[in-house]
């Protein structure tokens, strides 16, 4: 199911197994400026022909349903080719938030590892969600840094050799990269390697080009996952 927005507009698609709960928060995002829903799915296999079909800026995602739960469904969103395809026809990129009950929750974890930005317990305020929305459009995560590196942390048993494209970074680019893994805002890394913040935003940008990263989030992701933290 699908409605039209205004081409500024952040372009939202809600995916959640309960009729009530999605038009909730239905009702929620369509009376917030500059967003509007442009579709809803019940479930995940429902949600990625939708993302393919309608390219939405945001996805905020139920993690638990039947058939196909918002892990899976944001791992299938975030394949490869997938991202190809979209970047292909000149969208802009697309972020997932995933709804969640329980606070740190190891499916969570998982959801983000797969290219999600972050998650919300699902009993959010309305100013918290709105909030939500546009960080991840932003291209930031929606939690705390703190939360962030806790679930990270949790979630890699052992790290992976350190891949050859982090040992290309320059010298002040893994000062960067370690900064950004900590959590970091932009000001407040600039403030800790003595650079201006604009700077900081180039170097930041040229990390997620050299190592084939959407966001912050992955960023972070990439750091536990290497043992780079």
């Amino acid at each position: 199911m699908s409605t039209p927005a205004a081409e500024t507009d952040i372009r939202v698609l809600l995916v959640d197994d309960q009729d009530l709960f999605r038009e909730g928060v239905r009702v929620i995002v369509d009376a917030q400026e500059g967003m509007s829903v442009v579709g809803a799915a019940a479930d995940g296999t429902e949600a990625v022909r939708l993302v393919d079909e309608l390219a939405p800026d945001v996805v905020l995602m139920d993690i638990r349903m039947p058939e196909l739960d918002g892990v899976e469904a944001t791992r299938q969103i975030f394949a490869p080719a997938r991202v190809a395809r979209r970047e292909a026809a000149g969208g802009r990129p697309t972020r997932v938030v995933v709804l969640t009950t329980f606070n740190l929750d190891d499916r969570a974890a998982t959801a983000i590892r797969h290219g999600a930005s972050g998650f919300l317990l699902k009993d959010t305020t309305p100013v918290q969600l709105r909030d939500a929305i546009r960080t991840v459009f932003a291209g930031n995560a929606v939690l705390a840094p703190g939360d962030l590196t806790t679930l990270m942390a949790g979630s890699f048993t052992a790290p992976t050799p350190t891949p050859a494209a982090y040992l290309g970074l320059t010298e002040k680019e893994r000062e960067v990269f370690a900064a950004v893994a900590r959590g970091l805002s932009n000001t407040e890394i600039a403030a800790s390697v003595f650079l201006s913040e604009s700077t900081v935003k180039t170097h930041v940008g040229a990390i997620l080009r050299k190592l084939t990263l959407r966001d912050r989030v992955q960023i972070v992701v990439y750091a536990h996952e290497h043992g780079l933290t």
